[in-house]
């Protein structure tokens, strides 16, 4: 039988790389993103052309009730839940230094990448442990959940407490079967990276990195790939660095 599988941030950046490489390989996607199914149409369209049982749940992970609305459609439709891919996640609206960055700023990142992410996955974890259709949850962070950029410190804070968050889950899950990791994504081609591109393509070219690129969303597709096809399976609570080596010491 085909696998079930919640995406968050699906459409667009790593999370459509992720749902499509999913769908790709014979996964039934349950695709989430905050966008509508109009603003969604092109992505939609490609996601069926790869799985044609595959459906998109426009979300906002931030709201308690398409959290459990999100949940409960993969679970009315396909009569399970075996993946769950918590990618969903926002930057800053504006870059600013740790002394100016508002309280608004940092409840947005919070609500979202954090609580968010924290209460979707709870809610659908007692869902798989009732049930017992759960095989993995996969939560995509960041190399910034341990690297401090001080101008934008909520995204840190966020990505950090989502850190724990994984840690927390495969501690509380294994006794039901349930595997929990981290991906920790570096630096990405993604619209969110888009803005200081060329920033990152000047440092990772004086030696920033051991693998002198930056990544592609496809590079963080296949590490859940392999995780969800099953490739890690005495391990929880693993961290997974996609990042080139930057997690790396060097003397």
């Amino acid at each position: 039988m085909k696998k079930t599988a919640i995406v968050t941030g699906a459409s667009r950046g790593i999370g459509r790389a992720i749902s499509l490489k999913l769908a790709e390989a014979g996964f039934t996607v349950v695709a989430a993103a905050r966008a509508n199914e109009e603003k969604a149409a092109d992505y939609i369209a490609e996601l069926k052309a790869l799985s044609p049982d595959s459906i998109y749940v426009p979300t906002d992970i931030s709201v308690k009730e398409a959290r459990e609305h999100l949940v409960d459609t993969a679970y009315e439709r396909f009569g399970k839940l075996d993946i769950l891919v918590n990618n969903a996640g926002v930057a800053p609206l504006e870059r600013k230094d740790l002394l100016e960055m508002s309280e608004e700023s940092m409840d947005r990142l919070l609500d979202i990448n954090l609580k968010g992410t924290f209460f979707l996955t709870q809610y659908a974890a007692n869902k798989m442990v009732a049930q017992k259709t759960g095989d993995m949850i996969i939560n995509v962070t960041s190399m910034s959940a341990y690297t401090a950029s001080i101008n934008r410190g909520e995204y840190c804070i966020s990505k950090a407490g989502l850190a724990m968050v994984t840690e927390l889950f495969a501690a509380r899950l294994a006794e039901y079967g349930i595997n929990v990791y981290e991906i920790r994504p570096g630096i990405i081609r993604t619209d969110m990276t888009a803005g200081v591109a060329k920033k990152y393509e000047d440092l990772i070219a004086g030696g920033l990195l051991p693998i002198s690129r930056m990544g592609e969303p496809e590079d963080i597709a296949k590490a859940v790939l392999a995780l969800a096809s099953g490739a890690l399976p005495y391990s929880t609570g693993e961290v997974l660095n996609i990042d080139g080596g930057f997690h790396i010491r060097t003397l």
